[in-house]
């Protein structure tokens, strides 16, 4: 079993930065992509941001030069630097893992509980 763990959300003002973490723990042989998402209320979930196992980056193009993704892989740990953010911003993130818990067996997707953010203007 795999479990993520978000923290970071909270209130920020418009323009300032926030960064978010994730914790993943459990039975984890591989990851392959680590990645952000977000919902907005009335709104389906979006992508933010994805690092592949290689390396490669994905964006939204709404968050294209302030957001930036990273990960830590010895610690199985995805981050999420917010920054200039905007009122439009204002949803709950959620990450997501590809990941194995033994060799040979076929990737499964495990999503995080969410953790809220708000941007006042």
């Amino acid at each position: 079993q795999v479990q993520l763990v978000e923290s970071g959300g909270g209130l920020v003002q418009a323009g300032g930065s926030l960064r978010l973490s994730c914790a993943a723990s459990g039975s984890i042989f591989s990851i392959s992509d680590m990645g952000w998402y977000r919902q907005a209320p009335g709104k389906q979930r979006e992508l933010v941001a994805n690092t592949a196992g290689g390396g490669a980056t994905t964006y939204a193009d709404s968050v294209k030069g302030r957001f930036t993704i990273s990960r830590d892989n010895a610690k199985n740990m995805v981050y999420l630097q917010m920054s200039s953010v905007k009122p439009e911003d204002t949803a709950v993130y959620y990450c997501k893992i590809t990941a194995r818990w033994r060799p040979g067996i076929q990737a499964s997707d495990y999503w995080g509980q969410g953790t809220q953010v708000t941007v006042s203007s």
